[in-house]
């Protein structure tokens, strides 16, 4: 569904992404892995397109996007749960969900508001509050059922869970294994290795912009040394 080859992204003249290598199957769940400051988000900002890859290929469905813009990206069936959440302040809950609503890939079974409202009934609760009257956890919730109101192919979450309590922590659990049991396809980006590794099919760890790393929970979970040396603080 979604391959990165040999990407380079920088900024301004700082090079950040050394060749990054990636993919991610239909119905798939992955997780992008490693330190703060090793490229995690920025190998997603390349993706959207939000921070442009200087260099190598980014496909989709087997057509290239690395040069479109984010609106483009996004239109062609990825859809981003941005670290720092981005709730529109101004807007309430439901305008917030509305204004992304689209199904443009022709799904059989949409996500809807109500359907979205199922899923998290704080949401439901909190539909006409203002974007700004929200805790964390409430925006975390928003931010990932505006993307859904997108009925993307590819869901993309940057920092699931960071800075939120652990009862929403496990409610953002909760919620990415029901997508999963639905066949939702996810790139996931937390520090949170035991839950990933409950969750995920593969995993990438990444190193100063290329990945050192690749293989499945099993794996992973035995690799306490590798673990320590990527991941540890």
């Amino acid at each position: 569904m979604l391959t990165l080859e040999s990407v380079e992204t920088f900024y301004g003249q700082s090079q950040v992404l050394f060749g990054m290598d990636l993919s991610v199957n239909d119905g798939e769940v992955v997780t992008l892995l490693g330190r703060n400051g090793m490229g995690k988000t920025t190998t997603i900002r390349s993706i959207m397109g939000l921070t442009p890859a200087r260099h190598g290929n980014i496909a989709f469905d087997g057509e290239n996007i690395r040069n479109r813009l984010p609106y483009q990206v996004a239109r062609a069936g990825l859809g981003l749960v941005p670290e720092g959440r981005q709730v529109f302040p101004n807007l309430t809950v439901e305008e917030n969900l509305i204004s992304t609503h689209e199904n443009r890939h022709g799904s059989d079974d949409p996500w809807t508001l109500e359907k979205i409202y199922d899923l998290f009934p704080a949401v439901a609760e909190r539909r006409r509050n203002m974007g700004n009257q929200l805790s964390g956890g409430e925006q975390q919730m928003v931010a990932i059922s505006r993307a859904l109101m997108t009925n993307p192919r590819l869901l993309i979450l940057d920092e699931a869970t960071e800075g939120l309590a652990p009862l929403i922590r496990q409610d953002i659990w909760r919620t990415l294994d029901m997508l999963k049991a639905h066949g939702e396809s996810i790139l996931l980006v937390d520090k949170n290795v035991e839950a990933l590794t409950r969750l995920a099919d593969r995993h990438y760890i990444i190193e100063k912009g290329k990945v050192v790393w690749t293989g499945d929970s099993a794996e992973l979970r035995a690799a306490e040394d590798l673990q320590h040396r990527y991941l540890g603080v």
